[in-house]
Parts: structure tokens; sequence; C-alpha cells
């Protein structure tokens, strides 16, 4: 199972909260959240989804970039 949660607009702090949350309630059988960040407005919100200190969940197996680079999609452990 794949979800998606778009992040635009919001501040890193309320990212990371919005971020954690959505992970944590995500269902047992989800696989991959592909998170929608943007870049043409900086890169504080990608470099947050990044960086294993900013965001912190013990679901997330890896993160990895997509074609797009207004995105990062995380592998989390099933």
């Amino acid at each position: 199972m794949k979800l998606e949660i778009d992040i635009h607009d919001l501040t890193e702090f309320e990212a990371i909260k919005t971020l954690e949350k959505f992970i944590a309630n995500a269902p047992k059988n989800c696989s991959e959240i592909v998170v929608i960040h943007g870049y043409r407005s900086g890169n504080v919100l990608k470099n947050m989804v990044s960086n294993h200190h900013k965001l912190r969940s013990r679901r997330i197996k890896r993160r990895r970039y997509s074609m797009n680079q207004g995105e990062t999609i995380l592998e989390l452990y099933v």
C-alpha cells in the first residue's frame, strides 16, 4: 500500500509534527509514503524529510528521492 501527503506551505515544525502523526497512523500494510514538499521555495522541507535527526520514526526503513525533485519517498517497515 502506498500513501501520499502534501506538506507545502507548512513550517518545518508543523511539517515534522504532521508527518510523524501521519506515519504513526498509517496502516500496518503501508510500505511507502510519498511526501510532497516542493522545491522552488527553498529546500527547508526537503532537507527536513531527509534528515534522520529531525524526522524520527522507527517505521522509516529508508528515504529515497524520486525523479520529481519536489517529493521524497519514505519506505516503511511492514
